[in-house]
C-alpha cells in the first residue's frame, strides 16, 4: 500500500527541532572514565533524520536554532555540506550553546549517553521564528518529541504543526523521548499527545507509546484505536529486535523484521530507521518496503561508530535487503 502526499512541493521534507553535537568515544568496549578521546559528530534525532534524508537523496530544508559560535558553525556546516536547506536555521544572539552528547560504548549491550542539555540554544527556537512561506513549500514536516519538552521551543512545534494542517503539509511526528529532558512523566504526556493526535503519521518505539499514553505495557490494539480517532492515517510501533508494526487508519497491519547486524553500539538506529522509512514513503515504495528500509537503515548505523556520518546510501540499503537474514520472530 503507498501513502500519499501532495506532489510538487520544493522541498520533501522539513525538520524541526535540535540539531546538536555528538561527542562518541573513539575507544569503546570500556567505561566513559577511561575513555580519552571522542570523535564529533552532528547529532540530534531531527537533525540526523534530516541528514540521513538528504544523503538518500529528498530534498530537506531545517528549522532550528543554533549557538553563535564554533559548535553552531559546525553544525550548519555539516548540514549544509550534505544538501540540506539551512536558511532557516537560526543563529541564537543570547549565549546559549549547543547541546552535547559524550556516547559510552562498554558493549553492544552496554550503552549510554551523557547529556549537556542546560539552557541550550535548540530550546529557545521562538515562535516568531517559524515561517509559515517556508513550510508551506514541503510535503511533510517532521517534528520530534524532545522539542516540546521546554518553552518556547514547545510553542515554536505547536505553531509549525498548525501552519503545516493549514497549508496541507502531512506532520510526521517523531516521538524521540529523552526523561532528561523533561519534568515529569505527566508532561512528556500532555504534549507528546497534543502532537501525535494532530500528527498525520506518528513513529516510535513501544516504550515511547508507553511514556505518552501514561502507562506500562501498553497494547499496540489499543494504542491505535485512539489515535486513529484524531489525524493520523499512519502509525509507526516498533519493537526492538522483534521488528516493527505499521498500522493505517484504513484497517490494514503491516510487520517489518529486523536484520541481523554486527552491533557496536545501541544509538543512532531511531533517527536511521526514521529517514530510511521517510524516504521510502515519499518515493511511493509503499509501506511494506519503507518497513524494510527503516530496519535495514537502522542495522547499519548501530553496526559503524557514528549516527549521523553512517547514514547509508539507498544502494546500501537495498544491498543489505539483498544480502542479510531477517531475525527470526523471539
Amino acid at each position: 500500500m503507498k501513502y500519499e502526499l501532495t506532489a510538487a512541493r520544493e522541498y520533501d521534507m522539513i525538520a524541526l527541532g535540535r540539531a546538536c553535537i555528538d561527542l562518541n568515544a573513539t575507544e569503546y568496549n570500556r567505561p566513559m572514565e577511561e575513555t580519552m578521546t571522542f570523535t564529533k559528530y552532528v547529532g540530534g534525532s531531527p537533525a540526523n533524520i534530516a541528514i540521513g534524508g538528504s544523503k538518500l537523496g529528498l530534498k530537506v530544508g531545517f528549522i532550528g536554532k543554533i549557538s553563535g559560535d564554533q559548535h553552531g558553525r559546525f553544525i550548519e556546516q555539516y548540514m549544509r555540506g550534505v544538501g540540506i536547506d539551512t536558511s532557516n536555521m537560526v543563529v541564537d544572539k543570547e549565549g546559549h550553546k549547543t547541546g552535547l552528547a559524550f556516547t559510552e560504548i562498554k558493549s553492544p549491550e552496554e550503552c549510554s549517553i551523557l547529556m549537556y542539555r542546560q539552557e541550550v540554544a535548540d530550546l529557545y527556537l521562538a515562535p516568531e521564528e517559524v515561517n509559515e512561506e517556508y513550510i508551506k513549500q514541503a510535503k511533510i514536516l517532521l517534528v520530534s518529541g524532545t522539542a516540546l519538552s521546554k518553552s518556547p521551543s514547545r510553542e515554536a512545534v505547536l505553531k509549525a504543526v498548525s501552519l503545516a494542517k493549514r497549508n496541507d503539509v502531512k506532520v510526521v511526528f517523531e516521538l524521540d523521548y529523552r526523561p532528561y529532558s523533561w519534568n515529569s512523566p505527566e508532561e512528556t504526556a500532555v504534549y507528546c499527545s497534543l502532537v501525535a493526535e494532530q500528527a498525520d503519521v506518528v513513529i516510535g518505539t513501544r516504550d515511547e507509546y508507553d511514556v505518552m499514553e501514561g502507562k506500562e505495557g501498553g497494547k499496540n490494539e489499543d494504542t491505535i484505536s485512539h489515535l486513529f480517532n484524531h489525524s493520523p492515517e499512519l502509525v509507526v510501533i516498533k519493537h526492538g529486535v522483534e521488528g516493527s508494526y505499521a498500522y493505517t487508519k484504513s484497517g490494514e497491519t503491516f510487520r517489518g523484521r529486523a536484520y541481523k547486524t554486527q552491533v557496536l553500539k545501541t544509538f543512532g538506529a531511531g533517527d536511521s530507521y526514521a529517514s530510511a522509512f521517510l524516504y521510502a514513503l515519499i518515493s511511493g515504495k509503499g509501506i511494506e518496503t519503507a518497513l524494510k528500509y527503516g530496519s535495514a537503515s537502522a542495522s547499519i548505523v548501530v553496526s559503524q561508530h557514528s549516527s549521523s556520518e553512517a547514514m547509508p546510501t539507498v544502494e546500501e540499503i537495498e544491498q543489505l535487503i539483498a544480502e542479510r537474514p531477517v531475525i527470526e520472530a523471539i
